[in-house]
């Protein structure tokens, strides 16, 4: 059995990554700072008038197996691609992040899931997303060895819009703790969990999941609370170990009645939020997994998060483990 660090479950996408202005986002209806799911007609509606755009592999939990590799963890990912142009973009951008990714592509469509995110002077991203073949993930790409040799398994929210993924999550968490391994989701999304409010909890709740990464608006809508304190108090009763960020306030850790206040990483300009909560879960687990305490995990995750935010697109672009180590935290 081969061990890694993190095991990644999650939809993967080709992002397709374009600057706009607001009033774009209001011509063409596109709800600012969600991921909107569209149908293969608006994802060609919307590249036909975008303007110039850097195309790069992502998907959150894809984005999450990198930044662990860019640390020097060792990660693994499972995502459905077509055998198609894309979907040869993913599985070539992924593999040489260092991620190990073995999930065998579809031979027909749909194709490969793509996603236009349209970047507004404020840094925001606007996401729409073409899911394709990755509603095609299913129990056959479980793979048992990566699921029982993983420290952590870590699958993304929006893999509870496409039903296979479900069962295929669920098989998952169940070989883990079998294994004696922890499980980790991130609820991505506040009108995904707005779709799923009661099956997260109940994955919280039943401790399917072990970790659970939520941002606070996330984590407001789970509980339907406009009280952040009040929504952390309930978060902290649902789950073993949750992370809270909060963008320019940093983050908030909670386990039991242990509680710890992470600041943020000190940037210089605001250039593109894509991928900002998954390269802190790629910080945080690649400390988890390392043993480290909380306090330095949340430290990476802001680390990770901060360089992130400050680039165009959701891959790390220089070595997370040489910044870390420039930083005290290697």
């Amino acid at each position: 059995m081969t061990d890694y660090d993190v095991l990644c479950v999650g939809n993967a996408i080709v992002d397709i990554i374009a600057r706009c202005d607001d009033d774009f986002l209001v011509d063409n209806h596109i709800i600012k700072g969600a991921m909107n799911l569209i149908d293969a007609d608006r994802a060609k509606l919307l590249y036909d008038r975008m303007g110039p755009a850097i195309e790069t592999s992502g998907g959150s939990a894809g984005n999450t197996a990198a930044g662990v590799a860019s640390f020097g963890g060792k990660a693994a990912f499972f995502g459905k691609v077509a055998n198609d142009s894309l979907g040869d973009i993913y599985a070539h951008d992924i593999r040489a992040q260092g991620v190990a990714f073995d999930t065998k592509p579809l031979t027909q469509d749909p194709p490969t899931a793509r996603s236009m995110i349209f970047v507004t002077p404020d840094g925001e991203r606007s996401m729409n997303t073409y899911l394709g073949a990755c509603v095609e993930l299913g129990p056959e790409d479980v793979e048992e060895d990566k699921t029982k040799g993983a420290r952590v398994t870590y699958f993304e929210g929006y893999l509870w819009d496409p039903p296979r993924a479900k069962e295929a999550i669920r098989i998952a968490a169940d070989q883990a703790h079998a294994a004696d391994r922890e499980v980790a989701m991130t609820l991505s999304d506040p009108f995904c969990v707005d779709r799923y409010r009661e099956e997260f909890l109940e994955l919280m709740r039943s401790r399917t999941v072990d970790i659970v990464f939520s941002n606070e608006s996330e984590m407001k809508s789970l509980y339907q609370t406009a009280s952040f304190e009040a929504g952390l108090d309930a978060f902290r009763k649902d789950c073993r170990l949750g992370i809270v960020t909060r963008s320019e306030k940093g983050s908030v850790l909670v386990r039991g009645q242990e509680t710890i206040q992470i600041e943020p990483l000190e940037i210089g300009e605001l250039v593109d939020t894509t991928g900002a909560g998954d390269l802190y879960a790629a910080g945080f687990l690649h400390g988890y997994t390392k043993g480290r305490p909380l306090a330095d995990c949340g430290a990476l995750g802001s680390l990770a998060a901060g360089l992130i935010i400050q680039q165009i697109g959701p891959r790390p672009q220089h070595s997370l483990k040489e910044k870390a180590q420039q930083h005290g935290l290697g």
